[in-house]
Formats: structure tokens, C-alpha cells, sequence
């Protein structure tokens, strides 16, 4: 019985690893570069790609239990499909997907839309997933810490609906918990969502207000400026991914990224701890700076 993580070098493959040896896990990881893999002993390292098709079942071989990952890049969509097929075709049966919150509502933004598609061809070809939908990680507030220390602004437009922001850590530790759960469990488990949240939904204004107080002098939420968010991005990600960003941000102003009731008391309950706060995420950022 082994897990297969893909993405497994990542941020959140890298701790589900992690989470699953130290639960004692047969874990397999997926990666392009066995050179950068660096996990505990007994992880069974494979290298493939999720567009080589003769990899893939190659990995695929033996494994009972899939955690997919895919990363936002031009053929996210085309990879997923191909690693669902193929892991249909291996015969594995339980799965975790980690997809997106609000995914049928921010219909314009590639990745979304594409995360989104990808949970209906699971349902309907009846894959037994787990699909994690996780809200907006608190962790790619490292891109705007520069100009949150240099410049006194929060520049991220997250408006005023608000953002149940989730720490990185605790997405990976709710997947490695589903992973066992559905590896142990003696039948296949059915077709089950979890959004992935913060305990805070947190407006623009909120979080400059966190920056402040945590640095003790003020951080200012200056509004929505998407043309500057988007040439911003662009000078460390492509222009397609910049623009899919700035795509995120005005649906974060117009629609918000706010949990169903019971979200978090449904994560806290399965964690067995509170939730990462956005402020301690914060003091964690500032400690080190």
C-alpha cells in the first residue's frame, strides 16, 4: 500500500511528505529532479513529469492512493487530465485533489476555471477524491513584503468583502490526514470537498491593520490598483500568470473569498488545533526580516 505525493519538492508536497512518513506512511514522491529531493529515509524517490505519459505509469505502478497536485502553468488543465486518466487506468482508487475554493465562481481566472474542470471530470467518471479546496495562502504575502517594509503600503487588493486566508502548513496537513484516512480505510471512501480556510476573513484594511500593529508603525491599504499589481508581478512571473493574478484580484473586490458556515470548525475539529492565524503568519514574516 503506497501514497504517491506529486509536486513533491514543492511547499505543499514537500510537508505532506513529511506528514505522511511521520504517520508512518509507505510514501512514493513524484519529482522532475531527484538531484533537489531531499526527504526522510524510506521515501521512494521517481522521477517523471505529469506530461510524460510513459513516467507516469511508471510511478503509478503499485501505488494505492494518489495526492495531485498540479502547478499553475499554461498546461495545468491537459496535466491534470492525463494523471487522472492514467491513475484510472492504474486502477487507483483513492485519491486527493487539490483544487480551489470559489472555483465556480471566479470563472474568468485560467486557474480557477481550470481546478474547477477538473473536479467534474472526478465526479463524473466517480473517482473516489478527497478535493481540498483551499482559499487564498497566506504564504504569497512573501511577494509583497517588500513593498509592505519599504513603502508603508499593503499593495495586495483584497478589498472589503474579505479573505479567509490559509496557512500553507495547515493545507498540507489536512491532505496528509486525508491520504491516511483514505489509505487505511477498508473500502474505497466517496467523493468528499473541504475548504480550506483561515480562522479570519480579513479585509484590505484589516490586514494593513495587522502590518501596523505587528510593526508598530502604520501600513496603509491604498485601494485596488490592478494595472500596477499586474506590472508588479510581472517582474518576477511570466505575463500570463501576472495577468491570471490580477484576474484573482478583482474577483477577490468583487465577489470575496468568505468560508461556508462551519468551515473552520470543521478544519479545527480535524487538525485538533486552531487554525493559523493570519497575525502570527505576519509576526513570523517581520521576526525574520
Amino acid at each position: 500500500m503506497t501514497i504517491l505525493v506529486t509536486g513533491a519538492t514543492g511547499n505543499i508536497g514537500s510537508q505532506i511528505v513529511d506528514h505522511l512518513v511521520k504517520r508512518g506512511a509507505d510514501v512514493r514522491a513524484l519529482v522532475r529532479d531527484p538531484a533537489k529531493a531531499k526527504f526522510a529515509p524510506g521515501v521512494s524517490v521517481v522521477q517523471g513529469d505529469l506530461l510524460d505519459v510513459d513516467s507516469l505509469r511508471e510511478a503509478f505502478a503499485g501505488v494505492s492512493t494518489l495526492f495531485l497536485l498540479n502547478a499553475v502553468v499554461p498546461d495545468e488543465f491537459t496535466q491534470a487530465l492525463i494523471a487522472l486518466n492514467l491513475a484510472h487506468e492504474a486502477g487507483i482508487e483513492r485519491m486527493v485533489y487539490l483544487s480551489v475554493i470559489h472555483g465556480d465562481r471566479y470563472v474568468n481566472v485560467p486557474h480557477f476555471a481550470g481546478k474547477f474542470a477538473v473536479e467534474r471530470m472526478i465526479e463524473q467518471m466517480g473517482l473516489h477524491a478527497t478535493i481540498l479546496r483551499p482559499a487564498y495562502f497566506m504564504n504569497n504575502e512573501f511577494m509583497i513584503k517588500e513593498a509592505i517594509l519599504s513603502y508603508g503600503i499593503y499593495p495586495m487588493p483584497i478589498g472589503s468583502k474579505g479573505l479567509a486566508m490559509v496557512d500553507a502548513g495547515d493545507i498540507a496537513e489536512v491532505a496528509a490526514l486525508e491520504l491516511i484516512r483514505r489509505e487505511q480505510s477498508p473500502v474505497a471512501l466517496p467523493l468528499d470537498r473541504i475548504n480550506l480556510v483561515g480562522p479570519d476573513t480579513l479585509t484590505g484594511a484589516d490586514a494593513a491593520a495587522i502590518w501596523s500593529d505587528v510593526l508598530g508603525r502604520t501600513i496603509t491599504y491604498p485601494g485596488e490598483d490592478f494595472d500596477g499589481l499586474e506590472q508588479t508581478l510581472r517582474q518576477f512571473m511570466p505575463s500570463w500568470m501576472a495577468h491570471d493574478m490580477r484576474l484573482m484580484g478583482q474577483r477577490f473586490v468583487s465577489e470575496g473569498m468568505v468560508p461556508d458556515a462551519g468551515d473552520v470548525d470543521r478544519l479545527t475539529t480535524l487538525l485538533g488545533r486552531p487554525l493559523r492565524s493570519y497575525r502570527d503568519f505576519v509576526s513570523q514574516i517581520v521576526a525574520s526580516a
